[in-house]
């Protein structure tokens, strides 16, 4: 039998006994053969990593002593990472070529692919999201309360709940007949002022989301909707910010164009989801704020080539053409100046399992692998305030660990197959 097929039988031996042992606080080892210290930019060789239940309690040499109850598990051939972290998913959608798209299926249908393509994301190693909206209000909130709870296998999750959009922005469902009347939920988070944003707000944070999402610009894939237009006010942007601050909570948002991204920036926002357009005072903004900026910079080769297949509609393809190139020269730029990036791809414009495609782009266009990886652990960490339980191996923190062949980071799309994958001390991948 050879090494790979008696490895996979061996994990999926101890998978099965660590998720049982899991409420009686089981003792893990993991013999990590080279292992990413995301917090300090460095390959580390021959490491231990002791797990208790769900927590990491310590991290040593090879040469440390093993207790005698504990399970361990051999990686002295893979590299070893944190669980990544991917900011900008939409688990419970996956982009239509119609506009009509969202009304083609049931709220219970979303919902149910929802949880097919949390597990998808758990196995390629994302083990933390932030879903960053659903046509369907609060589909979101009820998969990730099915996740924490058990019923169902997928990553964290941070939710919005739904977008806070105007009535025919980027965050609306648009380029349908206009005598056909929407559904409430499919309308809950639209606001057309000051006050209407304010009220969206506290519904959707008491309602269960975690977050808020704004639209503050068009959209690529939004039928009639601009990029490169402002599609709220500062002063409703600003709006947004205060009133989930009285919450504790964080506002994201969409914005394409340099205008609305320095209207954003200006409001208080904690980070921009694409910035496309984004110019240098954007950057120079997002610098001196410590504003995160999420670009998807892997999905206009995506909607390019599946759009031209599937025949999407010819609106989408050109403002995927006007915004994909300046999209990434405005990441590099804004790299090259220093401004904080965390991971976020977009998920459910490409199919769900993906995420790690974006990888090597980033390296591509600026970043070392080493940046690259801390975005999607570390630095994503941050931006979710979770880096006091993920984004690192350390003691203290969650056990989300994941491992691919090899031992140097090297060409990222070897994170396209992740071979291993724990969360919380659980094993999921291989099974």
């Amino acid at each position: 039998m050879c090494f790979k097929a008696s490895f996979l039988i061996f994990l999926s031996f101890i998978s099965s006994i660590i998720s049982i042992g899991q409420t009686n606080e089981q003792r893990t080892v993991i013999k990590a053969g080279s292992l990413v210290d995301t917090e300090h930019g460095r390959i580390l060789k021959n490491q231990l990593v002791f797990i208790k239940g769900e927590k990491i309690e310590s991290v040593q040499p090879f040469s440390a002593s093993l207790p005698n109850d504990a399970i361990v598990i051999d990686l002295s051939d893979y590299l070893v990472t944190p669980g990544l972290i991917d900011c900008h998913t939409h688990l419970v959608d996956l982009q239509s070529s119609s506009p009509a798209g969202p009304l083609e299926k049931s709220e219970a249908e979303y919902v149910f692919e929802g949880v097919r393509n949390a597990k998808k994301t758990l196995m390629a190693g994302f083990t933390s999201v932030r879903d960053v909206g659903t046509w369907r209000v609060f589909t979101d909130v009820a998969l990730r309360d099915a996740i924490n709870n058990g019923t169902v296998v997928g990553p964290r999750m941070q939710v919005a709940g739904t977008y806070v959009t105007t009535s025919s922005g980027s965050g609306a469902i648009t380029g349908i007949a206009h005598d056909i009347v929407l559904p409430p939920t499919l309308r809950f988070g639209v606001a057309n002022s000051v006050d209407e944003v304010k009220q969206k707000v506290r519904e959707l944070l008491n309602g269960g989301a975690d977050f808020i999402k704004i639209m503050a610009t068009g959209a690529v894939l939004t039928s009639g909707t601009q990029p490169g237009v402002p599609e709220y006010s500062e002063e409703e942007l600003q709006a947004a910010v205060k009133e989930a601050a009285k919450y504790g909570a964080q506002v994201t948002a969409h914005a394409h164009g340099a205008a609305g991204i320095k209207n954003a920036l200006r409001a208080g926002v904690q980070s921009i989801e694409h910035g496309s357009l984004i110019d240098d005072e954007g950057i120079a903004i997002m610098k001196k704020q410590g504003t995160y900026l999420v670009a998807d910079i892997y999905n206009g080769d995506y909607i390019k080539e599946a759009g031209e297949k599937e025949g999407w509609p010819a609106e989408y393809l050109r403002k995927n053409e006007e915004t994909t190139e300046a999209q990434r020269n405005g990441f590099k730029n804004a790299v090259a100046a220093g401004v904080k990036i965390a991971y976020g791809t977009d998920s459910g414009v490409y199919p769900h399992g993906w995420n790690a495609k974006q990888l090597p782009y980033m390296v591509k266009y600026g970043m070392t692998p080493m940046q690259a990886i801390q975005s999607a652990t570390i630095e994503a960490a941050r931006l979710l305030h979770w880096e006091d339980k993920v984004g690192a191996i350390k003691e203290g923190k969650l056990a989300d660990i994941i491992a691919v062949k090899g031992n140097q980071l090297g060409d990222l799309t070897q994170f396209e197959n992740v071979e291993f994958v724990m969360k919380g001390g659980v094993v999921h991948k291989p099974k």
